[in-house]
């Protein structure tokens, strides 16, 4: 049913922390004796606790999904096109949780955070963490909520991946799974891009072993160069040569090594714009959980295996121009949710921005998010 609702801001919104005290064994073998994840809530939870989504971040994402931290905040949370209320995700009717995972560097337990003994940063030494140690991690922030089924949960690429885990790991306790932009798992070009961009960072000078915050130094042009990388693939051929095209970024040829085209200026400032607000050992660490992720293979490397298990139903969604995550890999997970006998509906956006797609205001994706969603018993 359409809403007439207009959409509003969801205004200034206050970070939260869990504190949790549970010990979380990961995948890699270590365990973590407590933890703390950094969250953000929107809207209310209701008197049955049946109306709560997870939103689920992307690699340079963040618990800030929507909303602003201050009246001076030029820059709002990474979806807040789609979370508040009358929007897509709507807060009128939705209890939202957004959590920093762990190895983030936005406040949860991570490389920038201090280990057991309160003095010692984890640095290198904090253990790599998979997509399913996110999802046990989220499942504990969950209980801490007193949720005891999420009304959906929902992310786009690496934040689809999530969603995709929590329906295989945990299937009774979500009833609706939102897949955006994402895979079941890495192609070998896109581990290539992910190896380029860490050997980017472990081979810049000032990396220092991964101690550079202990050295006193930071890998700003490692990072810079991975981001710059990573930007290019989250953006199709046609909206660069649309905003850059060959345009130069002066007057006329220089002949020297500096920015001679726009589209050269606009990477360096995106690199540059980055090293300020993310750290390089959560880079690593979030390209190798990327890398990892492959819900299959404890399923005989067969993912329909995997989704048998799965008891929600589920939307999926991909972008014509996304060249990072190809709507054909969306169609792998539809079609071994058919296979697996799974409630399944899925659209494919036709837009020029890429993979980035999945940020964006544009209305047939909105629409059929908010149309999906409002069609949600709470």
């Amino acid at each position: 049913m359409p809403t007439n609702k207009q959409p509003r801001s969801l205004g200034i919104v206050q970070p939260q922390t869990f504190k949790s005290q549970q010990a979380l064994t990961l995948d890699c073998g270590q365990t973590l004796e407590s933890y703390e994840l950094v969250y953000e809530t929107y809207g209310e939870l209701n008197a049955t606790a049946s109306n709560a989504i997870l939103i689920c971040h992307a690699l340079s994402g963040s618990h800030h999904a929507a909303g602003y931290h201050s009246e001076s905040d030029k820059r709002p949370g990474w979806w807040n096109a789609a979370i508040g209320p009358g929007k897509a995700i709507d807060t009128d009717k939705f209890f939202v949780v957004c959590c920093n995972n762990l190895g983030g560097c936005d406040g949860s337990t991570g490389p920038t955070t201090h280990q057991p003994d309160g003095e010692t940063l984890w640095g290198a030494d904090f253990p790599l963490v998979t997509v399913r140690d996110w999802v046990r991690s989220q499942h504990h922030l969950m209980l801490h909520l007193g949720i005891e089924q999420w009304a959906a949960v929902a992310g786009g690429s690496l934040g689809g991946m999530q969603a995709l885990q929590w329906s295989v790991d945990f299937p009774d306790l979500l009833r609706h799974c939102v897949i955006i932009a994402s895979a079941p798992n890495l192609t070998a070009q896109n581990i290539a891009f992910n190896e380029v961009a860490r050997q980017a960072i472990l081979t810049d000078p000032e990396f220092c072993d991964g101690h550079y915050v202990r050295e006193g130094k930071v890998p700003n042009r490692g990072l810079m160069l991975a981001r710059m990388l990573g930007h290019i693939t989250y953006l199709s051929n046609d909206a660069m040569g649309e905003k850059f095209g060959r345009h130069l970024q002066r007057d006329k040829l220089h002949y020297d090594f500096g920015p001679e085209y726009q589209v050269e200026s606009y990477l360096r400032y995106q690199g540059e714009k980055f090293v300020g607000t993310f750290d390089a050992n959560t880079y690593l660490l979030m390209t190798k959980a990327l890398d990892y992720f492959d819900p299959a293979r404890d399923y005989g490397g067969t993912l329909a295996e995997a989704l048998r298990r799965s008891t929600a139903k589920f939307l999926l969604v991909s972008f014509t121009t996304d060249w990072r995550f190809q709507p054909e890999r969306s169609e792998e997970i539809v079609n071994a949710l058919i296979e697996a006998g799974r409630d399944v509906s899925y659209i494919e956006v036709d837009s020029p921005n890429g993979h980035d797609a999945f940020l964006l205001d544009i209305p047939y994706y909105m629409g059929t998010l908010r149309a999906y969603l409002e069609n949600i018993d709470v």
